[in-house]
């Protein structure tokens, strides 16, 4: 296997090594999201909720609910979403500052990150280049030595079908999975990160959910341009089906997300394999970065939308059409058929705007798809786990949504 670093800063998926911030998981990668989840069921392609206003006081999203201070939310969507079947089976314009908020005329602008994320951003953006120089980016997110790992039953590297894959399973044996079968791709831009950075979040999926996690070793760009990545992630997720004779569930953050929701759609339009859910993390989604969070969070919020531009190209090459639905899933003309999803979204994130215009989409279609936002969040903050609560919560809602197939239970 490859052995390259975690996707970080500036436009990676998953934030981590830098400035040695490692998790207290000892992945030295941020795994969760924590924050508010709402379903946007069918009749309901508007209700995504979040856990009340973020940090710096200002509102949520435009067309986002905002359910208050609850940790549950209780709209109408997240019954229709529940009654769906199992998945499882620069600074901001007017800022004086780096990752501040706008500028009240009557003080300093607000930072809408929590304490605790704007320390662990910096550190991690910090060590993370800019953009332009695909080795330097992989040598910033190579593991370090002596991470402490979460236990399962069965690690194993393997082939699929000439694919590389490592297998996490929860029983201590790799027979039949009792559990979620998963298929998952890293992020990394397309570009860097491989097993090996994402091994503690597939650990902790595998354990949590009780599933058996497939990681996918795909080829990288700017090597290999699109579709190899998106082929490589089909050809397991067919592997995967074969082998075991079960639903798949396609998983993945950032770059990875993308990847998971491209295979989504592909297998419908082949009619095979049977995909039954998606576990989209931060996905790239959409190549035109045309929401407004894409410009409101543009810079100073570890991954930049000039990182993210410099992945596109990568990943397309100068002669690439970014218009094709499996290059950017969000923009495909028809979502129907589509698995239920859960998409996993950073606040402050220049993608949170593809990742809400997805999971609506899917709901105007009658497919129950899921949001977890969190509020005062950064793109990556999943391998926060052990130094920011909203990334356990992110993780164990992950975790509950692969292993219950729903919402978890509206707390009283």
């Amino acid at each position: 296997m490859t052995h390259t670093g975690t996707e970080a800063a500036a436009g990676t998926e998953e934030p981590g090594r830098a400035g040695g911030a490692e998790a207290a998981d000892g992945t030295n990668e941020p795994h969760g999201a924590g924050g508010a989840e709402a379903a946007a069921g069918p009749g309901e392609p508007e209700g995504v909720a979040a856990t009340g206003p973020r940090p710096d006081g200002s509102a949520q999203p435009e067309g986002t609910d905002v359910a208050g201070p609850r940790s549950d939310v209780t709209a109408p969507a997240e019954k229709a979403a529940s009654a769906g079947p199992r998945p499882g089976g620069t600074a901001q314009p007017g800022a004086t500052a780096i990752g501040a908020g706008p500028v009240d005329a009557a003080g300093p602008a607000v930072d809408p990150l929590t304490p605790r994320a704007r320390r662990l951003c910096d550190a991690m953006s910090a060590a993370f280049p800019g953009p332009g120089d695909a080795a330097a980016l992989r040598l910033a997110t190579t593991p370090r030595d002596g991470r402490r790992v979460r236990e399962v039953g069965f690690v194993r590297d393997g082939s699929a079908g000439g694919v590389p894959v490592r297998v996490y399973s929860a029983d201590r044996s790799p027979g039949a999975p009792t559990g979620p079968l998963v298929v998952f791709a890293h992020g990394g831009g397309w570009v860097m990160c491989d097993p090996d950075t994402h091994d503690g979040l597939c650990r902790e999926l595998a354990a949590r959910a009780g599933a058996t996690v497939v990681s996918v070793d795909y080829r990288r760009a700017p090597e290999h341009r699109f579709p190899a990545a998106a082929d490589d992630l089909y050809a397991a997720v067919v592997w995967a089906y074969e082998r075991w004779g079960r639903p798949v569930v396609v998983a993945g953050d950032s770059s990875g997300g993308n990847l998971a929701a491209s295979a989504a759609l592909r297998a419908r339009d082949e009619q095979r394999p049977y995909i039954c859910g998606q576990l989209l993390i931060y996905p790239v989604l959409d190549h035109r970065l045309a929401g407004a969070s894409a410009t409101e969070f543009a810079d100073g919020f570890f991954h930049t939308a000039a990182h993210m531009r410099w992945y596109w190209e990568q990943y397309l090459g100068p002669d690439g059409d970014p218009s094709v639905p499996y290059a950017s899933p969000g923009l495909a003309p028809d979502l129907s058929g589509l698995p239920p999803a859960l998409v996993v979204l950073a606040d402050c994130d220049p993608l949170r705007d593809e990742g809400l215009a997805y999971a609506r989409g899917l709901a105007r279609t009658g497919t129950p798809a899921q949001v977890h936002l969190s509020p005062g969040m950064f793109h990556g903050f999943l391998g926060g786990i052990g130094i920011l609560p909203e990334a356990e919560a992110a993780l164990e809602t992950a975790s509950r949504w692969l292993r219950d197939g729903g919402p978890p239970p509206t707390a009283t």
